[in-house]
């Protein structure tokens, strides 16, 4: 069996790789996760065996997947999420998981498949973590199409987190949602503490300011304990890391309401360039090739049921978009809307992680969910960005610009 530090190599050489395959062989046409995701599957004990995850790389992973979602939390304003146009994602979301539930409810009649209530919350899922950097670099973050995808991106991580913790958990619906109230108010505690000791003008903050461009590094410390503290208590509460992480976004969000362009850059390379790309690597060791292959109906239809579930419904959420001079988007931004929503890969980690070790699912059946996301992750956005090559980007964000009806 490799040693850990055998392992972390081979994944510290994947995570070097999988950038310089992007930009110099596939000319940015597969993205950096995929690839990930392959060079994982190469060097687990699947195929090459030569890396593993061992307690070590495990908590690296851990850490990968918390910070993963805390910068998704905190590129979320919480005003658009309870706007009119976080009203109507929200709104679609739950469609999405009614409409699930019932489909692979009566996929499940037939015995074909286990884990239904897993499988139904991975159909709803949106990778917004994956999506923000196409968005960026395409320019769209600040149009009206970006802000109504942020909506539905938020909500289709937020609404699977929260549905894990609800229907997956081993308590009854209840008292799973009493916990979850009682993680809320914990995290609302923690926001308050922090902006009481943060006020502008206390020693404190001077100190950590101060601090900002030194060895030191406080304000990146604070933000990992931050994440550390609420996985901590989100673990306590017997609820999954990922909403630990997710509350750790929304404080930070609350303490920077206008964005801290030191901090994120910071962030953003101790989290892409360390940590994220650990928990992809690993994620993909997890996967066995050959269970894939030998479910390729399963694949697809996994992949279709996704499609249709999230992407068909957000379509028609965004279809129904109007204004005085009416509709929001054209067919073909719609369609674009659409894709980019049923892109969705870390929650269906997420979830079949919990499953395997609820015991709910085979190892097998996750292999093939997991690549089932891979697969929405190199397609869905490259088809959505060809739908929108060549045209003028969608209007720019104003106030009413989302307020139709």
């Amino acid at each position: 069996m490799p040693s850990p530090a055998e392992s972390i190599f081979w994944i510290a050489l994947c995570a070097v790789l999988a950038p310089l395959l992007a930009a110099l062989l596939l000319r940015g046409k597969v993205s950096e996760v995929v690839l990930l995701l392959v060079l994982g599957v190469l060097i687990g004990p699947n195929v090459l065996d030569v890396a593993v995850t061992g307690e070590g790389v495990e908590m690296l992973r851990e850490l990968g997947l918390g910070m993963l979602f805390l910068l998704a939390g905190y590129e979320i304003e919480i005003d658009e999420l309870v706007g009119t146009g976080g009203r109507r994602a929200l709104a679609t979301w739950v469609a999405c998981l009614a409409v699930a539930l019932g489909l692979v409810g009566l996929i499940g009649l037939t015995g074909a498949l286990h884990a239904e209530i897993a499988v139904a919350i991975a159909l709803t899922s949106t990778a917004l973590g994956t999506l923000l950097p196409i968005l960026k670099d395409s320019g769209l973050l600040t149009t009206t199409f970006g802000r109504t995808l942020m909506n539905h991106g938020a909500y289709g991580e937020l609404g699977p987190v929260v549905a894990m913790a609800v229907l997956l958990g081993t308590r009854g619906l209840l008292e799973s949602v009493l916990v979850l109230v009682g993680f809320f108010l914990l995290a609302v505690v923690v926001h308050r503490f922090s902006a009481r000791v943060s006020r502008e003008g206390s020693a404190l903050l001077g100190v950590v300011q101060r601090g900002g461009e030194t060895s030191g590094q406080p304000q990146v410390r604070l933000v990992v304990l931050l994440l550390v503290s609420l996985g901590v208590a989100a673990a306590a509460f017997d609820l999954d890391v990922v909403l630990g992480a997710f509350a750790a976004g929304f404080v930070l969000r609350g303490l920077l309401p206008a964005g801290h362009q030191s901090l994120e850059h910071k962030l953003e390379g101790l989290a892409f360039g360390l940590l994220i790309p650990v928990f992809f690597i690993t994620s993909g060791m997890a996967i066995d090739p050959q269970a894939v292959l030998d479910e390729p109906v399963a694949l697809v239809v996994f992949v279709a049921l996704i499609l249709l579930v999230r992407g068909g419904l957000v379509l028609v959420s965004t279809r129904r978009m109007t204004r005085d001079d009416g509709p929001v988007f054209d067919g073909r931004e719609s369609a674009a809307m659409a894709l980019f929503a049923a892109t969705g890969l870390p929650i269906i980690v997420a979830v079949t992680s919990v499953a395997v070790r609820a015991g709910e699912m085979t190892q097998t059946n996750a292999s093939v969910l997991v690549a089932g996301g891979a697969v929405t992750v190199l397609v869905c956005p490259l088809l959505a960005q060809r739908l929108l090559t060549g045209r003028a980007h969608p209007v720019q964000v104003n106030p009413g610009a989302d307020a139709g009806h």
